[in-house]
């Protein structure tokens, strides 16, 4: 019985621990405290959140880490600006996506036509048999998602798909870079898909970046994936899941 209420405690905490980093977290991209300003003392911050004082030493510790807080002795806790923070870390996605989605979908989009293109291209050069089947089984599961009623699981198998293609490419570096994005990926595919017609547009897209890799295709690779980028912009513009409040520039 000690063990597991030990057990009990540990789970507990983390689980707190990690409210309290979203809690400091959303603030600081919220713009709740400015760049150079700095954050209440440790007491007033526990007695507001209602949490002990350690808590949220550790929270401030988690965003030192992300590049959002400095902490020095005597000056106390400051937030820095957003070019230090780490804008690929996934609770700065998911911060940067409920504080400011407009943005996030702006970038995403960049970050796509600058990386997926030449993804594509390495791809085409150096994907093996097991990494065409990848992408062909991803593809596959967009098909039979699509065909379902309310299209459960399109979203995922698309990031799936795009995933495996940044892994297709031989760059591990860009392979991880598909799994940090993941969130900011989700969030784009997750509005471009409400615009009617959208999914059964992209499908052709895909299979045509499938067999433009499979045949060795450098340039034909490139461009169906850049196909998909341009095509998911528009959607973007169009889709009733648009963030209110977002500029027509933001793709």
């Amino acid at each position: 019985m000690a063990s597991r209420g030990r057990a009990e405690i540990v789970v507990h905490f983390l689980t707190m621990h990690q409210r309290v980093v979203d809690e400091l977290g959303r603030r600081v991209v919220g713009g709740v405290w400015e760049p150079g300003t700095p954050l209440p003392v440790e007491d007033a911050l526990a007695a507001e959140i209602g949490v002990s004082r350690g808590v949220v030493r550790e929270a401030v510790k988690a965003l030192v880490a992300k590049g959002m807080l400095h902490v020095r002795p005597r000056t106390g806790t400051r937030v820095l600006p957003p070019e230090h923070w780490n804008h690929l870390d996934r609770d700065v996605l998911r911060w940067k996506q409920a504080g400011d989605a407009a943005a996030l979908l702006r970038d995403t989009g960049e970050l796509r036509r600058i990386v997926e293109p030449e993804a594509a291209r390495l791809a085409a050069h150096r994907a093996g048999p097991d990494d065409v089947r990848v992408l062909y089984d991803s593809l596959a599961a967009m098909e039979a998602a699509a065909a379902e009623p309310g299209r459960r699981g399109y979203v995922e198998a698309d990031i799936a798909f795009h995933r495996a293609l940044l892994d297709a490419s031989g760059n591990r570096l860009l392979g991880s870079l598909g799994r940090a994005v993941g969130i900011a990926l989700e969030h784009s595919f997750l509005i471009s898909t409400q615009t009617p017609g959208a999914v059964e547009a992209s499908l052709p897209g895909h299979r045509a970046v499938v067999e433009a890799v499979e045949a060795r295709d450098p340039a034909a690779a490139a461009a169906a994936v850049l196909a998909i980028i341009e095509a998911a912009d528009r959607e973007i513009t169009q889709s009733p899941g648009m963030p209110s409040g977002t500029p027509g520039d933001v793709v």
